[in-house]
């Protein structure tokens, strides 16, 4: 005859403690998110900003509202910043606010009054001359003098009106998700959490405190490589 002799109260105590482990990772996990969203947003607000230079650069024709006067795409020259703000209750949040320009275009001798919003909307627009003097402007390859105002009623072009936007939302509808979650790592370690199963042994003494400590460091330890 063979017996096996099964300690029921030991198995029920580690089973305890290992459930309770479990609960205290994910509820550690959860008080982490902030400070990786925080890592997140960084990179993000970085990634961006250089993803919409290189569309302005390939489509300078486009873009160019929102870069000082023949500087399209280079970095020194945005007249767009990018935030972020992270909360418990909305998660992580970009937004873009436009700057004013300081360059001046040909033909003018004061910088354009919020370019790159009036462009980017299509606002219309009224421009008058000075008292006592003349509009001078290019209309068809013919150089126009004029001491009438002139109503000018997309100031960019239907195919400046909205690009901007169009190519911030074209980072999150594809790149975000099919590149950078992958090439900054993101994607790799909040699909291994390894540190679960590398810890479990302090299951048995630590439980739900244990749990806690090690899925807080395991999602806040998440970085960016850009």
């Amino acid at each position: 005859m063979i017996g096996v002799k099964f300690d029921s109260a030991m198995f029920a105590k580690e089973m305890e403690g290992l459930m309770e482990y479990s609960v205290g990772f994910l509820e550690g996990a959860k008080a982490g998110k902030n400070k990786l969203l925080e890592e997140i947003g960084k990179g993000v607000k970085e990634i961006l900003a250089e993803f919409i230079d290189a569309n302005a650069r390939v489509s300078p024709n486009t873009m160019h509202h929102v870069y000082e006067w023949y500087q399209t795409g280079s970095p020194q020259a945005r007249l767009f910043d990018i935030e972020y703000t992270v909360s418990s209750k909305n998660g992580l949040s970009l937004n873009s606010t436009f700057t004013q320009s300081l360059t001046v275009s040909k033909g003018s001798s004061t910088p354009f009054y919020n370019k790159a919003n009036v462009m980017e909307s299509g606002i219309g627009m009224v421009i008058r001359p000075r008292p006592g003097g003349v509009l001078v402007f290019e209309d068809n390859g013919e150089t126009v003098y004029t001491k009438k105002p002139v109503s000018v009623q997309n100031p960019g072009g239907a195919e400046v009106q909205g690009s901007f936007k169009k190519v911030f939302d074209l980072f999150f509808q594809s790149y975000f998700s099919q590149s950078f979650l992958y090439s900054s790592g993101l994607a790799k370690h909040l699909s291994t959490p390894s540190s679960y199963n590398q810890n479990i042994s302090s299951a048995k003494t630590g439980g739900k405190r244990a749990g806690y400590r090690v899925g807080y460091r395991w999602i806040s330890s998440g970085s960016v490589n850009i």
